[in-house]
């Protein structure tokens, strides 16, 4: 039996979240196979076709799935799973969105965040804010999965040759209506897939010192930008800046915490990180006992230096 994975994309193209989607539910057991529900979405489905290791692609074309409402979307990857032994998605905010409506509309469980495939029917997830693992055996016929993308390795986008077969998309359920969006534009890297993070928190004091601090350092780092919770309630950074148990996870090469003291729910965001750097005045903060590296100080005079002392980016 095949394993369907539902694209996360904008109708261009696909987003980097899908490839770690399909890598995961290559870890599954039988075909993968992707379905790119939208509308005017072609080039994301032949995008899809060219994933390494992608069996076949679903390309669902229909004006009700235009933005990606849940309520529509749902019924029609329901109707899909059938026959199927796993549907996946990424853990982002479709993903979250629209399976939990997927596992209702099957009446089964969903296992949510999953981190590691153990087998077809074995599954690692975080528990208590990332404080433990729990292993998950699924009974259920077919197994409604979210994956977090940083757990998992990008499947190659290219390489692949699978066939794109049309089925018939979903009728508009009536529950909900897109209204319009606000996008924000930045020539960083996206938070969730950039290699080095560059976050600060609530010792930054202001907007304006975050600006002025913690932009400065991700420009010459290449870096994305990213925010504790407390900053962001604070207003210091816009909400999609957040990293946390309530924000984005991320797991890039090179994660500087700068005036983050380190709760529980922000590390169970970036622990993961390959190397964490913690810049913070106070040498008892929870931060230090994950970092890599530490730099116990004021970071209103430490992070001007350490600005200065690296090379402009190329």
């Amino acid at each position: 039996m095949s394993v369907l994975v539902l694209a996360d994309h904008d109708a261009a193209g696909l987003k980097p979240a899908t490839l770690n989607a399909v890598a995961a539910a290559a870890k599954m057991g039988g075909p993968v196979e992707v379905l790119v529900a939208g509308s005017g979405c072609a080039a994301a489905a032949q995008a899809a076709a060219k994933i390494a290791g992608v069996a076949k692609v679903l390309h669902a074309d229909d004006p009700a799935l235009a933005n990606g409402l849940a309520e529509n979307l749902a019924p029609l990857v329901a109707k899909l799973a059938h026959g199927r032994s796993h549907v996946v998605a990424a853990a982002t905010a479709q993903g979250k969105n629209v399976f939990p409506r997927v596992a209702a509309l099957l009446d089964v469980m969903q296992i949510s965040d999953v981190v590691a495939v153990e087998a077809a029917d074995t599954f690692v997830r975080p528990i208590y804010a990332g404080n433990a693992l729990a292993t998950v055996r699924a009974k259920d016929a077919i197994k409604v999965v979210t994956v977090r993308t940083t757990a998992f390795p990008a499947a190659p986008a290219e390489g692949g040759a699978a066939a794109v077969e049309a089925v018939a998309g979903a009728a508009d359920a009536g529950l909900s209506k897109f209204v319009g969006q606000e996008l924000t534009k930045s020539e960083r890297p996206e938070l969730t897939a950039a290699r080095i993070v560059v976050s600060g928190g609530r010792g930054l004091a202001s907007g304006e010192n975050f600006k002025t601090y913690i932009e400065p350092l991700a420009d010459k780092l290449g870096a994305a930008v990213g925010a504790s919770r407390a900053a962001v309630d604070a207003g210091y950074a816009p909400n999609d800046y957040q990293v946390g148990q309530t924000g984005k996870v991320v797991a890039p090469d090179l994660y500087v915490a700068v005036g983050i003291s380190g709760a529980i729910q922000h590390l169970a965001g970036m622990s993961a990180s390959k190397t964490i750097v913690a810049i913070n005045k106070d040498e008892e903060a929870p931060i230090f006992q994950v970092a890599d590296f530490g730099l116990v100080g004021d970071l209103f005079k430490l992070v001007p230096e350490f600005t200065a002392a690296l090379p402009a980016k190329k």
